[in-house]
Order: structure tokens, then C-alpha cells, then sequence
């Protein structure tokens, strides 16, 4: 019994339909980016911060956005691909909340200061691919990434009560994702990492809600589905 019972598996899996097995032959290919992500600015406190009491309490929090990307993949070798993929994030503002100490007439004690932020992202990874079993493979990634933001010139950003952010940012990307070889088209599901290294802070010693911070680099967490041809 335990006799047949391999035999049926094995004549199974050698039956079951491989989708597109000549796909990572093509030296090129496309797609689109669909996605969501977790976004938040990591802070740090100047001096000034511990010298006044006119703010207690300055922490970051994160908002989600959506993504919207083209996808452009190259093939260098049976293992690693190049991979350029242009998008747009849309809704992913950022928010500083604080508790402030001394208080003018009428001004709460808790306040939160919105970052309204529109990106256009290119981000470039080298991609290590697994062996495919079936219709199934994993695959790592890492490279960089350049960020615009459009609403850094905004008349909300430059109100004088909130902070300054710079427009360009620059980060380091990390991630990890699999490719599903359906009959027309590979779905990807993906999760990646982005790591701040530019400080975006135009600090401005005179306003209260920035001269708290000296630098402030952003971090993200984006869950991404890719549909490549």
C-alpha cells in the first residue's frame, strides 16, 4: 500500500502542467506594481530638546499609502536578474505627535503635526533567485533607492508651525518575495525594507515644532504584488 501510495505522488508531480518553463530564458521583461505601505520618520533629538521644557514629548507615527509602479526586469545570469521599478505613492503622510510643556493662551497640550507626502520612487535591486520547484520559486533582493517627494513645496509643509523636510531622499532596500508561474502571467508577492540614509530635516532653530530635532531619516515597510509578462 505505502508502495503504491509513492508511486501515485510521484506520477502526479510528473504529470502536473509547468507553466512558461522557458520564462527565465527571455533576457527582458516587464510588468506592473501594485502595493501598500507602512511609512514613518526615525528622529533625532537635538540638544535643545533636553534644554527646554516647552516640549515634553516629540514622537513619530505611520500612515499607510498605496503604490503604483512599472516593472522592468534583466536577465545577467541563471541565478541574478536586474530590476528597475518606477513608482508613485500616493497617501503616505507622516505625523509627528507631541506633548508640549509651557503653553500659549488657548493651545492644547497634545498636538499632531501632519506631513502630507506624494513620492515618486525609483528603486533598483538585484534580485538571487532560488531553484524553481514547479510553478514556484523564492527570491531575495537588495539595492537602492531614490525618492522625489512633491509635496515637500506644498503650502501645508511650509506652514510655519510644522516641520521642513527636504525633497530628495536616498535609501537602501532590502527584501524578499516569490514568483507564482501561472499559464499568462507570474504573480509575485513581495515584502521589502527601505532604510533612510539621507537626514531630510531642514532644521529651523526658530520654529518650536523643529529645532527638537537635529536629524530625521525616513523608514518604510512596503508589501508589494508584482504581474510580470
Amino acid at each position: 500500500m505505502l508502495v503504491l501510495f509513492v508511486i501515485n505522488g510521484f506520477r502526479a508531480r510528473a504529470q502536473r502542467e509547468i507553466n512558461r518553463p522557458y520564462h527565465d530564458d527571455l533576457l527582458y521583461y516587464f510588468g506592473i506594481t501594485l502595493g501598500y505601505n507602512s511609512t514613518f520618520l526615525h528622529p533625532t533629538k537635538s540638544s535643545k530638546f533636553l534644554q527646554d521644557d516647552s516640549i515634553l514629548v516629540a514622537q513619530p507615527g505611520s500612515s499607510g499609502g498605496i503604490t503604483l509602479g512599472l516593472l522592468g526586469t534583466a536577465r545577467l545570469s541563471d541565478r541574478f536578474q536586474l530590476r528597475i521599478n518606477p513608482q508613485l505613492i500616493i497617501g503616505g503622510a507622516k505625523y509627528f505627535s507631541y506633548t508640549l510643556g509651557s503653553r500659549l493662551p488657548n493651545e492644547a497640550e497634545f498636538q499632531k503635526k501632519i506631513l502630507p507626502s506624494t513620492l515618486v520612487s525609483l528603486p533598483i535591486h538585484f534580485k538571487f533567485n532560488s531553484d524553481r520547484i514547479d510553478n514556484f520559486r523564492v527570491y531575495l533582493l537588495g539595492g537602492v533607492r531614490f525618492d522625489k517627494d512633491l509635496s515637500s513645496n506644498s503650502t501645508a509643509r511650509n506652514a510655519e508651525d510644522l516641520i521642513k523636510l527636504k525633497s530628495n531622499d536616498f535609501a537602501l532596500e532590502g527584501g524578499i518575495g516569490c514568483n507564482l508561474f501561472l499559464k499568462f502571467v507570474t504573480i509575485s508577492p513581495e515584502i521589502k525594507f527601505t532604510y533612510g540614509l539621507s537626514d531630510i530635516h531642514l532644521r529651523d532653530p526658530t520654529l518650536k515644532y523643529s529645532s527638537v530635532f537635529d536629524k530625521i531619516q525616513s523608514r518604510m515597510i512596503s508589501f508589494s504584488i508584482h504581474f510580470e509578462d
